[in-house]
């Protein structure tokens, strides 16, 4: 009769349950079979698994050996198999006898010494598998503050086979086992009370602070408002003038992350393996700045298992491109999509993931090839300035809603002046803007924040006066604008009145956000004087 373990897989940023199934064929040639579907990393466990055995003082069978990870259909990966593959053919042969085996799910990949290695996704796997209604999970013990960061399910972390194998048997404690590392585990297993935070609460780590930047007090103004409502951000200056200074300090001016969000991006950056062994839950939001070399699949996710890329990876967060005009146009078009429906999906022959991406765009770069226009330092012709610009198409810019140039500053100027503002004073004032938010869009869970708004909620919340509707109306006559920038307008107006606590958007809002679209402005100058 074959004996079956339960273990967990991922796909995509979700979980799925796995059977393991070990059985063994006497009277057949020694050797071990893994089937249903696995990669190359599962089926090179048979090697792990006869070495930790004979390392742990078990036997390993003399007769065929089946394995197989049900169900059968699916594509498997990873090499946190191993654990439970392990146990399963340990309890076949007779070898452990471990009381109520169906309350555990295993996680975990095995040294040939026996030894249990953390492994990725651990988070996706135990959110799963306590809605199939595992009640307890064995995970490596450098992976416990990950697994923790779940409740309703019994946690158990583990270094070593021997130590699992007497834990199941129920003779060994534990709470006791490993008081060397300082972890407060219950008598029954389970790892509690342990920090599952990481980083500097709901800030960017590092000292970075806005407090640095001096003589950008507009610029700063206008960062504030995109950050109040999710709104996308270009800055347009010549180099050294602090547009990459600013972007980095973005992140510490964002709203801090719910427990619902922190569970998001850490499953994102776990699955991803970018979730260093012994953290919790990201209490900081994340902040991606790929180079302009970086490729299509990179940004936007792939690979022969379609996984996650920047766009994801910045989810809750920041995804900076710095040079935006650097970047090829194919890796900047194929941001359309997810920075419209803030999730991209990926298909591949082995199966397609659905990844989330509702991240905050800011891009940098300079105004023209060599980076100084309008100053007298330019040397670029009016030809060579609009073909520069014109390497990021008119959808990618259509889809940012504040495009401010940055000014030049001069440092002896500045050096022994006071910044006007720090990050806690503009996070103060962008949490009460989100709050009002919040309480807006509390009826739909899938809005958060103004930039979100759909068609039907802008015509409901982004009424104009008449007034307000002629300026604007004079505005889009004289660049152009299309449905979609109006919209953009709308939204952004919208965070204006909502930072200084207005029920309905004034005058003063729609002059400062079409303050706000610095880049129509000196392009439309070109293109009258060419």
């Amino acid at each position: 009769m074959a004996i079956t373990v339960k273990s967990m897989a991922t796909s995509g940023v979700d979980g799925f349950m796995v059977e393991i199934e070990a059985s063994t064929i006497r009277g057949q040639q020694q050797m071990m079979s893994i089937i249903g579907l696995p990669d190359q990393a599962i089926k090179e466990a048979g090697e792990r698994i006869q070495a930790a055995i004979e390392s742990c003082g078990y036997d390993f069978p003399k007769d065929k050996c089946i394995i197989s990870l049900a169900p059968g259909d699916r594509k498997k990966r990873g090499s946190h198999f191993d654990l439970g593959m392990i146990i399963a053919l340990l309890f076949q042969t007779d070898q452990i006898s471990p009381k109520k085996l169906s309350d555990y799910a295993f996680i975990g990949e095995l040294a040939l010494d026996g030894r249990i290695r953390p492994c990725n996704g651990v988070l996706s796997m135990v959110t799963e598998a306590r809605k199939c209604g595992v009640k307890a999970v064995v995970v490596p013990f450098e992976n416990r503050q990950e697994a923790l960061s779940v409740s309703g399910i019994k946690v158990c972390p583990v270094k070593s086979l021997p130590d699992t194998v007497r834990f199941l048997e129920g003779r060994i404690d534990i709470s006791k086992l490993y008081d060397e590392d300082k972890t407060n585990i219950t008598s029954e297993g389970i790892a509690v009370n342990v920090d599952t935070s990481s980083g500097k609460e709901g800030g960017y780590e590092g000292d970075l602070d806005f407090s640095d930047v001096k003589g950008q007090d507009e610029l700063i103004e206008a960062i504030m408002l995109g950050a109040a409502g999710g709104h996308n951000i270009l800055m347009l200056g010549e180099p050294g003038c602090g547009k990459t200074m600013i972007a980095q300090r973005i992140p510490t001016i964002l709203p801090r992350m719910s427990e619902k969000e922190s569970l998001e991006v850490t499953k994102i950056h776990s699955i991803s393996g970018l979730l260093e062994a012994g953290t919790g839950l990201l209490k900081t939001r994340p902040f991606r700045a790929p180079h302009h070399n970086v490729s299509l699949n990179a940004l936007i996710g792939g690979g022969s298992y379609a996984q996650p890329g920047e766009v994801s990876l910045a989810h809750n967060g920041v995804l900076f491109l710095d040079e935006l005009a650097e970047f090829s146009r194919s890796t900047l078009d194929s941001l359309r999509q997810p920075m419209e429906d803030k999730r991209v999906t990926i298909s591949r022959v082995n199966g397609t993931n659905s990844y989330p991406a509702n991240f905050m765009f800011v891009a940098a770069m300079n105004p023209c090839p060599c980076g100084y226009y309008p100053s007298k330092k330019c040397r670029c012709t009016d030809y060579e300035i609009i073909h520069y610009r014109g390497k990021i198409s008119g959808p990618i810019l259509e889809r940012i809603d504040i495009q401010k140039s940055v000014e030049h500053v001069d440092y002896f100027e500045l050096n022994d002046k006071e910044s006007s503002y720090t990050s806690s004073q503009l996070r103060e004032r962008v949490e009460k803007a989100r709050k009002i938010q919040q309480e807006r869009f509390k009826d739909d869970k899938q809005v958060n924040c103004n930039a979100q708004m759909t068609t039907t909620m802008i015509q409901k919340y982004c009424k104009l006066d008449e007034a307000c509707t002629q300026m604007l109306k004079r505005a889009s006559e004289k660049y152009g604008y299309s449905a979609r920038v109006i919209h953009k307008l709308l939204r952004l107006a919208r965070t204006s009145a909502d930072l200084d606590g207005a029920e309905n958007i004034r005058q003063e809002d729609i002059v400062r956000v079409l303050g706000c679209r610095d880049l129509d402005v000196s392009s439309s100058q070109m293109y009258t004087i060419a």
